[in-house]
């Protein structure tokens, strides 16, 4: 750059969008010498008082994405078959106007519910996700519940403490026991890491336990490798453990709890030697683990979303959720059990008035969940869809059973618009493609869900090409279907006030983050009073009982994993986990350096199974079960044990060498409550190519 280059440089800063638990501060420096502003460099806010200065890989090479050679910056009409990714540029206006006339043709002939939007957290600010809800209100279309990832959770610990709101993990300093249980917190979570070696310094002991052997368990003090979707087995027998050896807190119980003789009772066949036949963990390291968590305090538990991924998901966490109460662990200052703190942030967050559902009037709109889009779109015994939207993320490869998706989006009769930065799995089926804005293009703000800093992120350039946020795109399309409510047009400062009405924005804007309250003393329930019905922790829970579930924490084995009628065709279990050296989102597979031209998708086995079918280290295999057949290449490995295979989730079609993906297998069963879907009881066979 130039000396006059230079002069005229800037540095703006902002937060991270992504699906991650860190959401962390970034600057962004811009030069602003030319006729066009450029960002130059991103680098971690130091000021950040969550993230400190630091970045992960991926968004490290941020700018890539936005000065990409294939970057969408125009809007885009098919010309080709839909799947072929061709299409011809066309201006806004052209596309507005196909767009408006072919909804109000659907809504003429089969009424706003036949229209549908599609999107999840491809871009978690609050006006990427929250001011498009306005435009689907006023049309009235058909509404998706957003249940792929982290409903499920809370689902399960409100059953057992009403409410969803848990431990801030920063608060895991002060622990002398923590246990991640079903999280990778160092590739997934990993801002979080040095709070956790500070408590190992400070004497903490750390217990990981999860069905894969991850780059956390490798850098633990003790892991346990549970069979998937096998934990809660290992939970009765630790409360068995607890209860047999006196090891309760039984003050706490008798004034914070209901239920604990009931519990007592239902734990007691539930011994480590049961609990051992069915999850595959010693019965002597039950017992220990059993024992140090009822004499170790403080004791915390941390867990985020990936054992939701079961048909018993939400039974998981409210079984979890039961352990502190156990143990008297609230009333200590780094003892409870730690998660998604996004309820804490979205506390100061009016989402009525970011979403306006007042718009509706007196409509009552259908609901569907997202994790059966490929039913939704294939089902024909109800009203079909055949207007679909698509933003915020890439749904042929994040949804489980895609290749039903792909057989629904292929239906002559489906009118697909997709608003995307780059041609995906997706958008190589739409027909119209619209330009999307990257971080830096658009002002937001982020409500994170791993730390309690509002994050405020300000746009740094200019939009390239003909890109639009997702607020302005809604803005638009409102405008192209003829609607005149002017809550539909308010600009983002406007609506970013109205959603955040007890926050001084101007001083959030100013200093780029505001912590949001949570108690001085670090301990949520420090009091020991719960939001139940009986203000205590409810062991044994009617609520679960009027919906048909449980009362008391159950183990049931899924529909779909060993034991089941389909074991017997296909006896592995297969998991879809995080890359641990590429990239955490779909979003990056396309990109080089993030695992898509450089390296691809591959199929984790262990010796044994391995040998079993004469499949090599190295050598192709065919995954396949009634859904699907996927090949990969084989990497023999100890990461996984007998029983399990594993394929890296997020790469895209084009990445694999039959244009299928991870989750063209995946079962798309919901969980017994909570909305969410079970992933990881996935069954299948694996042959040698």
């Amino acid at each position: 750059m130039s000396a006059a280059g230079r002069a005229t440089a800037d540095v703006v800063s902002g937060a991270c969008h992504h699906d991650c638990p860190d959401t962390c501060g970034w600057h962004v420096t811009v030069d602003r010498s030319g006729p066009t502003p450029v960002a130059l460099q991103m680098r971690g806010d130091p000021g950040h008082p969550y993230s400190k200065g630091e970045l992960c890989p991926k968004v490290n090479k941020f700018l890539d994405r936005v000065y990409s050679d294939d970057r969408v910056l125009h809007p885009l009409r098919r010309v080709g078959a839909k799947g072929d990714g061709q299409f011809e540029q066309i201006s806004w206006d052209e596309a507005l106007t196909e767009i408006a006339e072919r909804f109000h043709d659907i809504i003429d002939h089969d009424g706003p519910e036949a229209i549908m939007p599609y999107s999840d957290a491809g871009n978690q600010s609050l006006l990427a996700m929250g001011f498009p809800e306005r435009f689907w209100n006023r049309l009235g279309a058909t509404r998706v519940l957003r249940n792929i990832c982290g409903p499920t959770v809370g689902a399960g610990v409100k059953m057992t403490m009403g409410t969803t709101k848990c431990l801030d993990p920063s608060e895991l300093r002060h622990s002398k026991l923590i246990i991640l249980w079903g999280t990778n917190t160092k590739l997934t979570n990993r801002h979080l890491w040095p709070t956790i070696e500070e408590a190992r310094t400070n004497g903490a002991q750390i217990v990981v336990l999860d069905p894969i052997r991850t780059v956390t368990a490798d850098a633990a003090d003790w892991f346990i490798q549970p069979r998937p979707g096998t934990d809660i087995a290992l939970m009765l027998a630790v409360m068995h453990v607890l209860i047999r050896d006196g090891l309760t807190d039984k003050q706490w119980i008798a004034d914070h709890t209901l239920g604990f003789d009931e519990l007592a009772l239902h734990v007691d066949e539930w011994t480590p030697e049961r609990a051992a036949a069915t999850c595959g963990v010693a019965a002597a390291d039950i017992e220990k683990l059993a024992t140090m968590y009822g004499t170790i305090r403080p004791a915390a538990i941390r867990t985020l979303i990936g054992a939701e991924h079961h048909e018993n998901g939400a039974m998981f966490f409210r079984t979890l959720a039961c352990l502190p109460a156990l143990v008297g662990a609230w009333q200590d200052r780094g003892g409870g059990l730690a998660r998604s703190i996004g309820v804490w942030t979205g506390s100061v967050v009016d989402d009525d008035a970011l979403e306006r559902p007042d718009l509706l009037g007196d409509r009552q709109p259908r609901w569907v969940n997202m994790s059966r889009l490929g039913e939704i779109l294939t089902d024909t015994s109800g009203p079909a869809i055949r207007g679909l939207v698509v933003w915020n993320c890439n749904p042929l490869v994040i949804t489980p059973n895609s290749e039903r998706i792909r057989q629904g989006i292929l239906r002559d009769d489906l009118f697909t618009v997709v608003h995307e930065q780059f041609i995906t799995d997706t958008a190589r089926y739409a027909d119209i493609v619209l330009p999307a804005t990257t971080q830096i293009e658009a002002t937001d703000v982020v409500a994170p869900w791993g730390h309690l800093w509002l994050s405020w992120n300000n746009a740094a350039i200019e939009p390239c090409g003909e890109a639009v946020s997702n607020s302005e795109l809604f803005r638009r399309l409102a405008k192209a279907m003829g609607y005149t409510e002017p809550e539909l047009f308010d600009d983002d400062m406007t609506a970013i006030r109205a959603a955040l009405p007890d926050v001084d924005v101007d001083q959030l804007q100013a200093v780029g983050h505001l912590r949001v309250p949570y108690p001085e003393d670090g301990r949520p329930f420090g009091d020991g009073v719960f939001p139940t019905a009986s203000g205590k922790v409810e062991f044994f829970s009617e609520a679960l009982v009027g919906m048909g579930q449980p009362a008391l924490p159950t183990f049931v084995a899924p529909g779909e994993g060993p034991g089941s009628p389909l074991a017997d065709r296909y006896p592995l279990q297969l998991m879809t986990p995080k890359h641990h050296n590429r990239f955490l989102n779909s979003a990056y597979s396309n990109l080089p350096g993030h695992g898509g031209r450089e390296s691809g998708p591959f199929l984790e086995m262990c010796a044994h199974d391995a040998a079993e079918r004469g499949i090599v280290d190295g050598q192709y295999a065919r995954v396949f079960n009634d859904r699907a057949s996927v090949e990969v290449p084989t990497r023999i490995t100890d990461r996984v044990r007998p029983g399990l295979v594993s394929i890296p989730w997020g790469w895209w079609n084009r990445h694999h060498p039959d244009a299928m993906v991870a989750n063209s297998l995946t079962n798309d069963a919901l969980t017994e409550w909570g909305g969410g879907v079970a992933f990881s009881d996935t069954l299948v066979e694996v042959s040698a190519r």
